[in-house]
């Protein structure tokens, strides 16, 4: 017997009565009641990962719209606003107008293909780690393990009947999660007004009747879903899960069950041993099913239920190491090297899995197999989903950097076209649309170039007819001025003339041109 075997009996082994919600052998009908899922602590890398990601987001979307941006006396100075009153939209030092809504546009394109780019790498790693409804099912399911136990407890409250301590304890952990429930609404309409200004106006009873509707819808959404609800979003509610094959191959890691050297599972191995029977790694200990939030056991293969979250992986590791094996009987693998793997464990499919094919006399795996090749993360389909993004990403960077602050807009009148004067001269009017980006009021010049002769006059505006006009432009506004632009009789050399109207700040040396049409009649 092989110091691999004795370890058997040197560990106790926890069993864990976990029964899968979707097991092969009992695959629920199409219509069938929720089961209720009491998912085990898991400890691990993978869990601690989950808790850092967990602790970002959340700290992310709770804190943004506390910070601060100064952007002078005339602009919010809110980091991250959405400015719905006045059509703009905040993000620390760039402000977005309406019409440069492509760069949302393209921040949605670039999430698109982030989405792809990790799918393909890494399964549903945004499933399993950042996706709001699992950061926030963590984080009630970290309320329900603080009340009321962890697996064992939770499923002994659960069965047990109501007396007090069962009514005290969820009557705790309720109101605990609408609490939560409640801040994550709050949070969320703090992103659409001066935060400080509404908090104020929210207990006061000030804040807009939208306010309280957002959050009592938001409370009521995320209490459902993350508190009652949980897994059933992802399995029933979600798209994401019936699109995302599209996007893995045979060289996407996924969290993967390798039964060839799990096969056969036995959770008596020394009596298997003895008799001569063929014992894999897997002692069925069920430790995988008892952490999977989903439910699911990771052993029946790739279910759509599966997050790709990776706590089967940490508790299959520390069942390895309490029985001194390698870790990695669950782990995230390719296709492709399941596949090569198996057909070592199967002397290339002739035979059922023998563990003794893939083990050297130490009991150690071959040095021929691989669990884990972060390296097929880099191969063409990836590479086109990077570059993609980064290509829409620099492109929006150059537009972002080289974005007009200042612009001019111009509509010639249609009716009249143009007006005859007592002296012979010629007249077109024209709506002129001035465009202040920036935060500070600005003095800017409009001048005419072309028609050497022509001279402008607007509304509202005492100053006598010439070439140059000064305006004053308020902050981040636009101004809107009646233009009319005339010229001698003797100077018209046909019934369409074309020229610029320029927009200059001699300030910050921004300008802008439009180019307009002068019409007169026909000679």
């Amino acid at each position: 017997m092989t110091a691999f075997d004795t370890s058997i009996e040197r560990n106790a082994i926890e069993q864990h009565a976990a029964e899968p919600v979707n097991a092969a052998r009992i695959r629920q009908p199409l219509y069938a009641p929720r089961r209720k899922i009491f998912p085990k602590r898991a400890e691990g890398t993978f869990r601690r990962f989950k808790w850092l990601v967990m602790l970002i987001t959340l700290m992310i979307y709770y804190v943004t719209p506390w910070l601060r941006w100064d952007r002078g006396p005339h602009a919010p100075d809110q980091a991250v606003l959405v400015d719905m009153a006045n059509r703009r939209f905040y993000f620390f030092f760039v402000e977005i107008w309406p019409q440069e809504f492509w760069l949302v546009a393209g921040l949605l394109v670039m999430a698109g293909f982030g989405l792809f780019l990790v799918t393909s790498a890494v399964g549903r790693a945004w499933c399993g780690y950042a996706c709001p409804q699992t950061v926030w099912v963590d984080l009630f399911l970290v309320v329900e393990r603080a009340i009321e136990g962890d697996r064992n407890a939770r499923i002994k409250l659960d069965a047990a009947p109501y007396d007090a301590r069962k009514l005290a304890l969820r009557v705790s952990k309720h109101a605990i999660w609408l609490l939560i429930a409640v801040a994550t609404g709050g949070a969320w309409i703090f992103y659409f007004a001066d935060a400080p200004s509404l908090f104020v106006g929210l207990f006061t009873g000030r804040a807009a009747p939208i306010a309280y509707i957002t959050i009592a819808v938001l409370t009521a959404t995320t209490y459902v879903f993350g508190g009652l609800m949980r897994e059933q979003v992802c399995t029933y509610m979600c798209p994401w899960p019936r699109i995302q094959a599209a996007m893995l191959d045979e060289n996407s890691l996924t969290v993967t069950y390798n039964d060839w050297r799990g096969e056969p599972r036995s959770r008596h191995a020394k009596k298997a041993l003895a008799a001569g029977d063929a014992v894999g790694d897997c002692v069925d200990c069920n430790a995988c099913v008892a952490v999977c939030p989903m439910g699911i056991d990771i052993r029946d293969g790739q279910q759509l239920e599966c997050i790709t979250c990776a706590l089967c992986i940490d508790a299959c590791d520390g069942v390895m190491d309490k029985l001194n094996r390698d870790r990695g009987l669950i782990s995230y693998a390719t296709l492709a090297d399941y596949n090569q793997n198996m057909a070592l464990a199967t002397a290339g499919g002739t035979s059922a899995i023998d563990p003794k094919r893939i083990r050297g006399r130490d009991g150690r795996l071959l040095p021929g197999i691989t669990n884990v090749r972060f390296t097929r993360i880099v191969r063409p389909r990836t590479m086109v989903y990077f570059a993609a993004w980064s290509l829409v990403g620099l492109a929006l960077l150059y537009g972002l950097m080289t974005r007009d602050r200042l612009q001019v807009n111009v509509l010639h009148d249609r009716n009249p076209q143009y007006v005859l004067l007592s002296d012979g001269a010629i007249r077109n009017g024209y709506t002129v649309k001035l465009l202040n980006k920036i935060p500070e009021p600005r003095a800017v010049i409009i001048s005419l170039k072309g028609l050497p002769h022509a001279a402008m006059s607007a509304v509202g505006i005492n100053e006598p007819a010439s070439r140059k006009l000064a305006v004053t432009l308020e902050p981040d506004r636009l101004r809107t001025l009646k233009i009319y632009v005339a010229q001698p009789a003797a100077a018209i050399n046909g019934s369409v003339q074309t020229f610029r109207f320029v927009v200059e700040d001699p300030s910050s040396f921004e300008a802008d041109s439009y180019t307009a049409s002068f019409e007169a009649p026909q000679p």
